[in-house]
């Protein structure tokens, strides 16, 4: 698996975004959905990366930088035919890793409060990550679990 900063051209990455946001549209109440679209990604404050296997987009992973100490973690998405392979452990260890050397010392993601987010939530908690309030511009709301990162209580993984 080859981890890689992207410009979001491939069709294959387009497709998946379009997948991923179908599913948070078919989860989550349209005011309660966050996931960006594709124009939003490409904005000069988000850093993408796809995981690939030779010409197969295994999955993505994004950080919207909100200011030089914190980030969030946006559009978390792995490829269907790869669930539970370890991808998204993988793109989730890459990212924090990425923030840390960009010397940011906290890190944010909103999910959903359905059953479907479940897996992820498990993943974010497997990582350290802890529930919390919201932040940045979010709200409360019941359709929303919000959680943070301390990186400086983390050691960078290889």
């Amino acid at each position: 698996m080859i981890i890689a900063l992207d410009d979001l051209s491939s069709p294959a990455v387009a497709a998946l975004l379009q997948q991923h946001l179908d599913d948070m549209y078919r989860t989550s109440p349209p005011e309660s959905v966050h996931a960006l679209d594709l124009s939003k990604l490409k904005a000069p404050d988000i850093k993408f990366w796809c995981a690939w296997q030779d010409n197969d987009l295994l999955g993505c992973g994004a950080l919207k930088i909100h200011n030089p100490e914190q980030a969030e973690i946006k559009s978390m998405r792995t490829a269907t035919q790869h669930l539970r392979k370890g991808v998204a452990a993988s793109l989730l260890t890459h990212i924090i890793n990425e923030a840390k050397l960009l010397g940011l010392t906290q890190l944010y993601l909103e999910t959903g409060s359905q059953a479907f987010f479940n897996p992820a939530i498990q993943l974010y908690q497997g990582h350290g990550f802890d529930f919390c309030g919201p932040f940045a511009s979010y709200t409360k709301d019941p359709n929303s679990k919000f959680m943070t990162l301390k990186l400086n209580d983390i050691v960078t993984a290889i």
